[in-house]
């Protein structure tokens, strides 16, 4: 398990629980998790379907709130919060990576990469050149005037990540980011990933089935029935372990 270090824990869950209600009853998804993740590492989050994993990323996420627990995110504890409140953590602390790229079709990979800035408020020019920066960062900068649909799925996947980075997260969350790629543009995207993290310092917490997509980071959480199984540290963030 994952000892306290020194570094400034970004993320701390207790005693997490969730369950939904179905017509059968409560359904039990999350079962008492404890975690502690710092800021700055770079985690893999593994298990079988209906382990706890999505629901879990989605509670990181503040996009779903737990039944029992706290989860604090950079010392904010999210069950006190609103739903305006956890939308303004969100935009200010988290960005996200899907396995479906979900840029919008009709705008510009520019205009793509700037959205989350829109929202946030920020004035134009420095939308603009963020953007651009952003699209240099994933080696897309002569890209920046094309539609989504002219460029390949792992070129729109790098435009989903610098989309993801726009207004300078400490929390990336990437749910199956390279699902719909082949293995040599998994590899690829699963390298830049691993860059962010080693020279910007952004906290990655990556949700995948595919063992060798885990391996890129340097430590794995496996669940299984909703609770944590097993937490190990691995090889070198970011690198192919085979």
């Amino acid at each position: 398990m994952k000892a306290a270090g020194h570094a400034a824990a970004l993320i701390r869950v207790e005693g997490l629980h969730k369950q939904y209600e179905t017509d059968a009853g409560p359904q039990p998804v999350l079962r008492g998790v404890d975690l502690r993740i710092d800021a700055g590492e770079f985690i893999a989050v593994m298990g079988p379907s209906g382990s706890g994993k999505s629901t879990f990323m989605n509670i990181l996420g503040c996009l779903d709130v737990p039944t029992s627990g706290r989860y604090l995110l950079d010392g904010h504890d999210t069950s006190r919060m609103s739903a305006d409140q956890l939308a303004q953590l969100r935009n200010r602390f988290i960005g996200f990576v899907f396995q479906g790229f979900n840029l919008l079709p009709r705008a510009t990979l520019l205009d793509n990469v700037a959205l989350p800035m829109l929202y946030a408020g920020r004035p134009t020019q420095e939308r603009a050149a963020r953007a651009q920066e952003l699209l240099a960062r994933v080696g897309l900068e002569r890209y920046g005037q094309y539609l989504p649909s002219r460029i390949s799925g792992g070129q729109q996947q790098r435009v989903a990540i610098a989309r993801s980075l726009a207004n300078r997260p400490k929390l990336l969350l990437a749910d199956e980011p390279t699902g719909n790629l082949d293995t040599a543009t998994s590899h690829d995207i699963m390298q830049l990933i691993g860059a962010l993290n080693r020279e910007e310092g952004t906290t990655v917490v990556l949700v995948t089935h595919e063992t060798d997509i885990a391996h890129f980071a340097k430590r794995i959480i496996h669940f299984v029935d909703g609770k944590v199984d097993s937490d190990e540290e691995v090889g070198i963030a970011g690198q192919h372990a085979p």
